[in-house]
Parts: structure tokens; C-alpha cells; sequence
């Protein structure tokens, strides 16, 4: 047995589920022939999940992600922190 402790980083995990979903809706926006940067954008500020798009179950996806949770994220990234 191991004599030392284990860090487990519940925001890491978080952060890399977000970033796999984004990349999934963003795929799919793209696929279908929208501008996924703009959708992404509209479904952040309004919430409305129609900027998403069905295909690929994209919809479904962005929904499981808090906006909060999302935006936090996103500005960390941004600022790389």
C-alpha cells in the first residue's frame, strides 16, 4: 500500500469534461454550417439552447454544463490561470 497521499482535483476533471463538450457542440455547429464561434456566443448570453444545434446530440450536451461553470472556465483559459 501506498504511504502517501493522493490529490484528486475535482475542478481539473470538471474543466476537461467542459472542454470535451464544447469541442463535441462546436464540431457539430460546424458540420451543419454555422459559424460555431457565434452560436456558442448566442447560447452563452441568451441561455436559449436553440443556437445549438441537435446534430450529434450537441444540444443535449451544452445543457449539462452550468453557464456559470462554463464562463468561469473560458475566462480562465483566457487568462491562463
Amino acid at each position: 500500500m501506498d504511504d502517501f497521499t493522493r490529490k484528486f482535483s475535482i475542478a481539473m476533471e470538471k474543466d476537461a469534461e467542459i472542454h470535451h463538450i464544447l469541442s463535441t457542440v462546436y464540431q457539430a455547429l460546424e458540420e451543419k454550417g454555422y459559424n460555431p464561434i457565434n452560436q456558442i456566443v448566442g447560447y452563452i448570453l441568451s441561455e436559449d439552447p436553440t443556437y445549438i444545434t441537435n446534430h450529434n446530440n450537441a444540444r443535449t450536451l451544452i445543457r449539462k454544463i452550468d453557464r456559470d461553470e462554463l464562463l468561469q472556465v473560458l475566462v480562465r483559459k483566457y487568462l491562463d490561470q
